[in-house]
């Protein structure tokens, strides 16, 4: 069954790539698309749009920082797919069963607003549906496997994103 799942899904190919540097590379495609079609994008150039950006930024990496050592303090993996030595309920988790990737979503629009680029911000959708559609089932998955109707409850109570 599992090899079928592999086999009809190659975007599961994706995850040897770990999820940070899927939004690292999407955004460094989107500055490549910017560079390329520099005549046609029209940039917002507002200093509010920097600010904005930092502030925004600065946020989505608290988020994320405060889910990743959440998960170092509860001595658990990272890695989509890998067996979880516990289930992560405290923290960032009480709020999104994903912080991290809330958080890497949040600093991606911050960064864009920062450097004034529209074309991450055009890829990005992309990036979420692969975490989303792909990235998170997996991960869903081999918790509901590990934990069970403890996981259960946690879904019901805690929403996927915000």
């Amino acid at each position: 069954m599992a090899t079928a799942l592999r086999m009809r899904n190659p975007f599961r190919l994706l995850l040897h790539v770990p999820v940070p540097w899927v939004f690292v590379l999407a955004y460094l495609a989107g500055v490549g698309l910017e560079h390329a079609l520099r005549s046609s994008v029209v940039r917002p150039s507002s200093p509010v749009t920097g600010l904005a950006g930092g502030a925004l930024f600065l946020s989505g990496a608290v988020i994320a920082g405060w889910g990743l050592m959440t998960f170092r303090k509860a001595r658990t993996t990272t890695v989509p797919g890998e067996r979880s030595a516990q289930l992560v309920t405290w923290g960032p988790y009480r709020f999104t069963r994903n912080p991290m990737y809330v958080g890497l979503t949040v600093a991606y629009l911050g960064e864009a607003g920062i450097l004034h680029h529209v074309w991450p911000v055009v890829l990005l959708p992309c990036v979420l549906a692969y975490v989303n559609w792909i990235v998170i089932p997996l991960e869903e998955s081999r918790l509901g496997e590990v934990f069970g109707a403890g996981y259960a409850q946690y879904q019901a109570r805690v929403r996927r994103w915000i």
